[in-house]
């Protein structure tokens, strides 16, 4: 066994020795530092460390001091008070819409054929027509085909029965007679229902009663002829009926008609039979909108099965 020299020992024992005071040394500025930390932790809470929920609000708050203020013509809105409903920016004022102007006439028609685009049912107080209506209605119901198939069938009639013997037979007596009866209807229509309403500012339409008794509607009817509403919705003496008529039957007897009837006595019997025809036009005006409720009810309705 070989031995060991003394002097051959020293350099490793020198450096175990100075590895292990090394690590003792390290070991010992560890520790140092770690009372260290302890002790300068309760001393930053005290000089104002905030605990994590107050620093997150107050990095919140912060953000919000850091945010760009509104733009001088933006205006920021304004908290409402608590208990208030909240405010909405006005808005501008709208236009209301222009209502389309009514016409004041009807598109009815008498038994469903003849114009009565002068009647007005439950009407109440309306405007008044201008002179332009007036004219325009009366056109509309003067010329409407319903009428020339009136005309034909009033010609026929009077060649029959060799009315105004002046005018002739055949053809051409029927076709005098025929422009005759169109030529006395359009003047006694025109005079009675727009020419003289026009200066005299009545109103040609026909306000139809509607509620009553028959008698008292038809009183109220028949002396339509002689009453008119005026232009002011007052009522006053029909003076547009009365004197047109008696004008529509002068021309016609003094024009166009035969020389023979050329007389007063044919112009008191045109006028008689224009005012008699016009009341029981208004009659018609009267009565027809419960004519036609009548045949215009709905059969199975429940109202109607709870009436049988």
């Amino acid at each position: 066994m070989r031995k060991v020299r003394r002097g051959n020992l020293c350099p490793p024992l020198a450096v175990i020795v100075l590895v292990m005071a090394c690590s003792v040394a390290a070991r010992a500025q560890q520790a140092a530092e770690i009372q260290s930390a302890d002790a300068r932790k309760p001393a930053a809470q005290q000089a104002g460390e905030q605990p994590a929920g107050e620093q997150q609000a107050g990095e919140q708050q912060a953000g919000q001091q850091q945010a760009p203020s509104p733009a001088p013509s933006e205006k920021a809105p304004t908290p409402n008070a608590p208990g208030q409903s909240e405010t909405k920016p006005a808005e501008p004022e709208k236009k209301p819409q222009e209502q389309p102007a009514r016409s004041g006439t009807s598109k009815d028609r008498l038994f469903w054929l003849i114009p009565n685009f002068l009647t007005l049912e439950n009407a109440g107080q309306v405007p008044p027509l201008t002179p332009k209506q007036k004219f325009g209605v009366v056109a509309r119901s003067t010329f409407d085909p319903f009428q020339f198939s009136y005309y034909v069938v009033l010609a026929g009639i009077g060649q029959a029965d060799n009315n105004e013997s002046g005018y002739g037979q055949g053809m051409q007596g029927y076709g005098k007679r025929f422009g005759a009866i169109f030529a006395d209807t359009t003047i006694e229509n025109f005079m009675v229902g727009a020419a003289l309403p026009s200066v005299l500012r009545q109103d040609p339409r026909y306000f139809q009663m509607g509620k009553g008794s028959f008698g008292h509607r038809a009183w109220y009817a028949f002396t339509r002829i002689f009453v008119i509403r005026g232009d002011s919705g007052r009522e006053q003496f029909n003076a547009s009926e009365v004197f047109g008529s008696v004008l529509a039957a002068g021309i016609s007897t003094y024009t166009y008609h035969p020389e023979q009837d050329q007389k007063i006595g044919n112009v008191a019997g045109v006028l008689g039979t224009q005012l008699a025809l016009d009341a029981y036009g208004y009659m018609m005006k009267e009565f027809w909108p419960d004519i036609r409720r009548h045949f215009t009810r709905k059969k199975g309705s429940p109202a109607a099965d709870a009436a049988k």
